[in-house]
């Protein structure tokens, strides 16, 4: 199983969870890999289930899903109990506004898009797959530009997170280029890839921190050898420290002993930002966000893609991979969908649908063909 994508060890999960007929079910957070069909398909179960006399307990920070499931719905702050309301009687803003506590923008604020020059373009990429012997990725082509958000969406298992490793330097390639501000970095190494581009990993805890590290550690990972950090390969532990007190306050990461915290220590939401912060402040060409807001609350979610949209505005190119529909509806300027390891088509979410993202996420159309 632990050679299975993420997604695919939720639906694992909630297969045995079904195949048991337990009279409890408590489901944390079970639709973050599925497509908009498939979420559906699951709220018919939970309410069939439901109705068969069972009791469930949904944990979700999603809206939409609250409202369209949940019969009563209890908020949490911080740890603490803030009131449980009838979600008949109350509306996303109003469940927005007990979660975080203010009011909060649900819907991304960006003006159009400017695309200039082409930062990142990928030619006839592939990179094979671990578990089978055809490659994960096929033949892909696209081409992302300072200035716009292009999101690639897709079911989790696609060959998304296998593009990533491949245009990050995790995985060899087994055929096409890549190249970065016009250099050909299909082999780089990837210190050298690090200089152009910054990396929000998918899987937080096996690439995006050292978990037994302390949080300001974890700050300088891809900086350390830098001449603000170093001087003849001492660590400067003062600016390290200095630095990490900066970006932990100016991007809200909450931690017991601040920069001294063990990075293992710290909640999921707050590993993330740091993350976050580490790889925005190295002011790179390209930010490849891989699932940015996985496991966050809204307000840390509007705070992301408010700093994702920041990024765009200052010319960078933002390669963003998400499963999150509303996410990719909301804040991509263009949306590549893969299926099966291609690119099977582009759409602006201002003229398409989730419903028509959804068809082609699941393989049952392709652009330039209806495919059997």
């Amino acid at each position: 199983v632990e050679d299975i994508t993420v997604g695919m060890q939720q639906r694992v999960e909630i297969l045995k969870m079904l195949y048991r007929d337990n009279e409890i079910l408590i489901f944390d957070e079970p639709t973050a890999v599925l497509t908009p069909q498939e979420i559906d398909e699951l709220m018919e179960i939970m309410r069939n289930l439901a109705k068969e006399g069972k009791s469930i307990l949904f944990i979700s920070h999603k809206l939409n899903e609250i409202m369209a499931v949940a019969d009563r719905c209890t908020v949490l702050r911080k740890g603490k109990y803030v009131g449980t309301i009838d979600t008949a009687k109350t509306n996303k803003q109003e469940l927005s506004n007990m979660m975080v506590g203010r009011p909060v923008q649900l819907e991304v604020q960006k003006s159009p898009a400017k695309p200039g020059e082409a930062v990142l373009e990928v030619e006839h990429f592939s990179v094979p797959s671990k578990l089978h012997k055809k490659d994960a990725v096929h033949d892909v082509t696209f081409t992302a530009r300072s200035g716009e958000i292009l999101c690639i969406a897709g079911i989790d298992g696609n060959g998304q997170t296998e593009l990533v490793y491949g245009l990050t330097g995790l995985e060899k390639p087994s055929g096409g280029t890549v190249k970065l501000c016009g250099h050909d970095i299909t082999h780089a190494k990837i210190r050298e890839r690090g200089k152009e581009m910054s990396h929000i990993p998918e899987d937080r805890h096996k690439h995006g921190l050292v978990l037994d590290y302390t949080l300001e550690k974890n700050m300088v990972l891809q900086r350390y050898w830098q001449p603000q950090f170093q001087h003849n390969g001492f660590i400067k532990a003062d600016e390290v420290r200095k630095y990490s007190d900066h970006l932990i306050e100016q991007y809200d990461v909450r931690s017991g002993q601040g920069s001294v915290t063990i990075a293992r220590s710290m909640s999921g939401g707050n590993q993330q930002k740091a993350i976050i912060a580490r790889e925005i402040d190295k002011d790179p060409k390209l930010l490849v966000a891989v699932q940015p807001t996985r496991g966050l609350d809204v307000g840390a979610i509007e705070y992301i893609h408010r700093q994702i949209v920041a990024e765009r505005d200052k010319g960078k190119a933002v390669l963003l991979v998400s499963l999150e529909l509303d996410e990719v509806m909301n804040l991509s300027d263009r949306i590549l969908v893969m299926y099966e390891g291609e690119i099977v088509g582009e759409f602006d979410p201002k003229t398409t649908t989730v419903q028509e993202l959804g068809l082609y996420m699941a393989g049952a159309r392709k652009q330039g063909k209806e495919s059997k």
